[in-house]
């Protein structure tokens, strides 16, 4: 088997084991329930994520559209949102599998948004927003209410859905900030979402370094996919046929954003299903 397909390096810089990669005898069956993560032997895998569940109606029954005709597998929902609380329905319904998308600094729109809730998140988003390293660099004056607004979401998450999330990830990928990962604060033996996957030379070498740091911080205690992309840019074509090859040896995550129109529109009108004739698209998110 060619572990180096298609010239793109593996996320933990070894050619044989992909980080995050278990054994799937010891890892837990898969359920029937929303969140539940179900296994993969060893091969191939291809899970199209599409993020912002129940941010607003309108995102949503883009979504939905797209889970129907079976372009989507699975759902990252946000919580104390406009929608939250119909998408939980709807995906309760129709057996859709969800998952946690944390929220740091889009303002929560639900009229039963707590207000300490509402204080924490507040004061998190004004120092994302503060400069570009603010993501990097630990803010220990921020630990309790990093601790509040990740607990207070996943125990919602439980509200809506009945049961506690498998699997998490965040909005703007926030959920890999360092007031996160530094504090253990997403529940271990989840399966979280890793950073992006570039080809060699991509980006620099302490983007590269950096990223590598924190996926094999992630694999200490949590599962991962083997690699992790977003649908977009769609051209040049040859970008799309080297992730969607991985797909036929590896676990692939793709995220999508279906109220985007132009990732809608390769969704719904069913350009994608052209594309992964081979490895076909996963009916919802596993793991290995």
């Amino acid at each position: 088997m060619n572990r180096n397909a298609d010239s793109i390096s593996m996320p933990s810089g070894s050619l044989s084991a992909p980080l995050g990669m278990e054994d799937s005898a010891n890892s837990s069956s898969a359920g029937e329930s929303t969140g539940r993560i179900g296994v993969v032997p060893n091969g191939g895998y291809l899970i199209v994520n599409a993020d912002d569940w129940g941010r607003d109606r309108e995102t949503t029954d883009r979504t939905l559209d797209c889970i129907l005709r079976g372009t989507v597998s699975s759902v990252s929902a946000m919580v104390y949102m406009a929608d939250s609380e119909r998408a939980a329905e709807i995906a309760l319904k129709r057996g859709i599998d969800v998952g946690l998308h944390l929220n740091f600094t889009t303002p929560f729109s639900a009229p039963n948004c707590p207000a300490r809730l509402v204080g924490y998140h507040c004061r998190i988003a004004a120092y994302l927003r503060r400069h570009p390293f603010a993501r990097v660099l630990f803010h220990p004056g921020l630990a309790h209410p990093f601790e509040y607004v990740v607990k207070t979401q996943i125990d919602e998450h439980h509200r809506l859905y009945g049961m506690g999330p498998g699997r998490l990830d965040g909005h703007h990928h926030l959920h890999l900030c360092s007031n996160v990962l530094l504090g253990r604060l997403l529940p271990s033996g989840s399966l979280v979402r890793r950073n992006f996957s570039f080809q060699p030379g991509e980006k620099n070498l302490f983007n590269r370094l950096y990223r590598g740091w924190v996926d094999r911080m992630l694999a200490r205690r949590h599962r991962l996919t083997d690699f992790f992309f977003s649908l977009p840019p769609l051209q040049p074509p040859c970008r799309l046929h080297r992730i969607f090859s991985l797909a036929r040896q590896f676990v692939v995550e793709v995220e999508t954003h279906p109220i985007k129109t132009e990732e809608y529109r390769f969704l719904a009108e069913g350009e994608i299903l052209r594309w992964v004739e081979e490895c076909g698209i996963a009916p919802r998110f596993v793991a290995r």
